[in-house]
């Protein structure tokens, strides 16, 4: 699971990285437009929002996502506990709220929660597609009692394609969440272990399910339509 944290306190960013660097990965943003920016990439699990940021703040940045229909769950983390806040917040389109200051315990049940929302199951930490079911943990992937044989950037693609089935998924969204913005490869990369992505389930049959949108991106598609 990919985290981006926006939040101006340093200290406080830093401190929920270190909590939670074990269980996600994770980016950070000190103010609102670059926060902005990473979020509109479209390509995290979840966003943790300050509400007090410079340039823009929280309630505009998830403004403008919401516009967008970017439907990363968000969780708002702010210093005001007031219920005309609270409402605010769940009306721009907050899934959840966070009032400082917080015990760890807190931010790792709300996430929890939010994972379980969007269909991921923390117990296992799995996720899965028809039969195919990657355990994240240990980074292997499975259908039926066969193991798949996949490398550490198909599993990710792969996992990537899971959390987004039915949705188009761009080569450049996919970029930034695998190899990351500041990576010196290219985009050219994506086509490369998306071929090898499929060579690896052809045996299985799932290499049918994810369909290639030429010039635009991928989908890991329920019916296996093939390519359009």
């Amino acid at each position: 699971m990919k985290l981006l944290i926006i939040e101006d306190d340093q200290y406080l960013s830093e401190t929920i990285r270190e909590t939670i660097g074990d269980i996600y990965e994770t980016e950070q943003a000190f103010d609102g437009e670059e926060g902005l920016f990473l979020a509109e990439q479209n390509i995290f699990d979840c966003i943790i929002l300050d509400i007090m940021l410079p340039n823009i703040n929280g309630y505009e940045v998830l403004k403008q996502l919401r516009k967008k229909n970017i439907s990363t769950p968000v969780i708002m983390l702010t210093a005001k506990d007031g219920i005309d806040d609270k409402i605010q917040g769940f009306k721009v389109g907050a899934d959840d709220y966070i009032v400082k200051p917080f015990h760890r315990e807190e931010l790792m049940l709300r996430l929890e929660a939010i994972i379980r929302r969007a269909g991921g199951n923390f117990e296992e930490n799995a996720i899965s597609f028809k039969e195919l079911k990657l355990n994240l943990k240990n980074k292997t992937a499975s259908i039926g009692e066969e193991l798949v044989n996949l490398n550490g950037k198909q599993f990710d693609l792969l996992e990537y394609l899971i959390n987004n089935k039915n949705s188009i998924v761009t080569k450049e969204q996919i970029f930034d969440r695998i190899w990351g913005f500041e990576s010196d490869t290219s985009t050219t990369v994506v086509e490369v272990y998306a071929s090898k992505l499929r060579k690896n389930l052809k045996k299985f049959g799932y290499d049918q399910y994810i369909k290639t949108f030429r010039g635009l991106g991928y989908m890991l598609s329920e019916n296996g339509e093939g390519n359009v």
